[in-house]
């Protein structure tokens, strides 16, 4: 028999042991339940994502009849910007954009549910690829945790092993209440409608679902979403699935693409960690510009600097504009290269270069072969 009493923990991972203690009990002779994968690898929702979530809820609006203007106002995001999947984004724009999307459309229970499920393994470039290729779902669920900053998630899962079943806590206390139920909806849809393509288009059996917030007048979306009705006003958001699950292979798994994708991961995510205070500044600023020159007057500018003080600054933290410039134009190649059908003359150009000779000669330099080879090994993969 189950002990249905739960205890509310701290957001933090370390707390996901006695949560699950009080739900599943000892007494059905289990042992105290130890972590599934390794913790996420990021524990707060604020930071720098692909404009593929925005560009994705932009287009459900348009389907409502709320123009790419409205949603995107006071994001910093032009219409643009949708078209051109090497765009980053600061969290806090696509919260804008969240905000733009319940003022126009209001905040229906269950909207969010519906929003998830245009979330799809192609929605997250290279970060989803590496997961359709993992051996099991399992691997794909730690590959997910350990590169959880290349998603476009709110809320944090924390996932364990409790005997016979997979428990995966969502949590949402960091996301300001104002977007809070939708996020929540929204990512636990993402999450299992992801897990449904990398089944092949099977659903994962969830055994149960409890959200925190009350319980809505119609629950039929949340049935159409997750296969099952959610327990509403429970202490902790939780999805249960049975383990056995865990070691199923997945359909479309590739050893040599995994172990490829993994590390293009590994290295997206170091680039991204690697610069820190006046140079992590200027980075995001080109970042969002997409590599294109903007110019050190221009970028100093929009720091509120002059530029004397900015070339010192970058001295001082052991790089230089031009440095910068040359990194985010190398990382945004690769994932450009890896990730989209553009052609080396599009992506020279997205990224600035008047001429795509000029591009071939900085990527061989880069990475010791033409942008062309680049992209035909990682197709043929």
């Amino acid at each position: 028999m189950y002990a249905v009493e739960l205890t509310t923990v701290g957001w933090r991972g370390e707390g996901i042991c006695g949560l699950l203690i009080h739900i599943f009990g000892h007494n059905r002779g289990m042992v105290d339940p130890v972590p599934l994968v390794p913790a996420p690898g990021v524990l707060d929702w604020d930071f720098p994502r692909s404009i593929a979530s925005i560009a994705l809820l932009t287009a459900f609006a348009a389907e409502r009849g709320v123009s790419a203007d409205a949603m995107l106002r006071n994001s910093g995001v032009t219409p643009a910007d949708l078209d051109r999947p090497d765009v980053q984004v600061d969290a806090r724009a696509e919260l804008v954009v969240v905000r733009n999307l319940l003022d126009a459309i209001g905040q229906a229970p269950g909207l969010g549910v519906e929003v998830g499920l245009r979330y799809h393994v192609t929605t997250f470039g290279i970060f989803g690829f590496a997961m359709v290729s993992s051996p099991t779902l399992g691997d794909a669920i730690a590959l997910a945790l350990r590169n959880l900053e290349l998603s476009f998630t709110f809320c944090i899962p924390v996932a364990a092993i409790a005997g016979d079943d997979t428990v995966t806590h969502l949590h949402d206390e960091r996301v300001p209440e104002d977007v809070r139920q939708f996020l929540l909806e929204r990512d636990a849809s993402a999450m299992h409608s992801v897990m449904r393509d990398l089944r092949g288009g099977v659903a994962l059996p969830l055994q149960r679902m409890d959200f925190r917030f009350p319980e809505p007048p119609d629950s039929a979306v949340f049935l159409q979403g997750f296969g099952v009705i959610p327990r509403f006003g429970q202490p902790a958001n939780i999805f249960t699935f049975p383990t056995a699950e865990m070691n199923q292979p997945l359909p479309q798994a590739n050893s040599t693409t995994w172990a490829m994708c993994q590390a293009q991961c590994r290295d997206l995510i170091e680039r991204r960690r690697s610069r820190t205070g006046i140079a992590h500044d200027v980075r995001d600023k080109l970042i969002r510009l997409g590599g294109a020159p903007a110019g050190i007057d221009e970028v100093a500018a929009e720091l509120n600097l002059s530029t004397r003080t900015l070339r010192r600054r970058l001295t001082d933290a052991g790089t230089s504009y031009r440095d910068l410039l040359d990194e985010v134009r190398e990382m945004l190649a690769e994932e450009m290269l890896s990730t989209t059908p553009m052609s080396v003359s599009d992506i020279a150009v997205s990224l600035g270069y008047a001429e795509a000779s000029t591009f071939i000669y900085a990527f061989k330099r880069w990475k010791g072969t033409t942008p062309a080879a680049y992209q035909r090994d990682r197709r043929t993969a």
